[in-house]
């Protein structure tokens, strides 16, 4: 993995440059931006294959640069880090349910940066999966395209919640752990499983009549979670 071009935006040129150089050290390409606009000038421009992007900004915010980007054709695509100082979780959740892939606060060190990065990427990249897909109740996941259904309506997916059910859709009916979770869609050997937790909580929010009564994606207490219809399963979940 090396030569992919990332977009670093952050108004503080001391980050920015730390950043950058040790990214240039692993073989990255990077650009950088020090306000909303110019961020959304370059991403649209140059394309890069992954967006690191503070959440504080001149000009226009981190959440509304994320935005506009998951909403245009061209840019939806690109994986978002969202860097934050923040420490009020309802500002991460709400990050990444516009959006954004992935997040870090702030300090944060450079090795750990890189290594997420990395994962990050990995995790974007596209799957050659050799199974069509799968029917579960009225899900479908079509695998080749990347795709999923519900009653036959295509689902609004970020590529992690697309990466997340799936994972979850080639083991029906069993239980998958959250660190085995972390380690297949987010890359990491180790890491905070919250973030499956919230990203579980969004895709319920797509997949479910009723989140608080979910009929498919069902938690097993303590352990993980299992797609499933109706899940008819001796596992104590919800």
């Amino acid at each position: 993995m090396a030569g992919e071009r990332i977009l670093v935006v952050d108004d503080e040129p001391a980050i920015s440059e730390l950043v950058s150089e040790a990214l240039k050290r692993q073989g990255f390409r990077v650009d950088t931006a020090a306000d909303g606009d110019t961020a959304l000038e370059k991403a649209e421009s140059t394309l890069p294959d992954l967006i690191l992007l503070d959440l504080m900004l001149p000009k226009l915010d981190g959440w509304e640069v994320c935005r506009r980007l998951k909403n245009q054709a061209s840019t939806k695509r690109i994986p978002i880090m969202m860097l934050t100082a923040r420490r009020d979780e309802r500002e991460v959740i709400a990050g990444l349910e516009i959006g954004a892939d992935d997040y870090l606060k702030k300090p944060f060190s450079l090795g750990e940066l890189v290594a997420r990065v990395k994962a990050l990427l990995r995790r974007s990249a596209p799957d050659q999966a050799s199974e069509k897909g799968v029917q579960i109740g009225p899900l479908k996941i079509d695998f080749v395209r990347e795709e999923a259904f519900l009653s036959g309506n295509l689902l609004p997916l970020s590529p992690t919640e697309y990466r997340l059910l799936e994972t979850l859709a080639r083991h029906p009916g069993r239980m998958v752990s959250r660190d085995e979770l972390l380690a297949k869609v987010w890359g990491y050997v180790v890491g905070d499983t919250r973030t499956v937790d919230v990203h579980v909580f969004r895709l319920r929010r797509k997949i479910e009549t009723d989140p608080e009564n979910p009929k498919l994606l069902h938690t097993v207490r303590g352990r993980g979670f299992r797609l499933d219809w109706e899940g008819n399963h001796e596992d104590p979940a919800r």
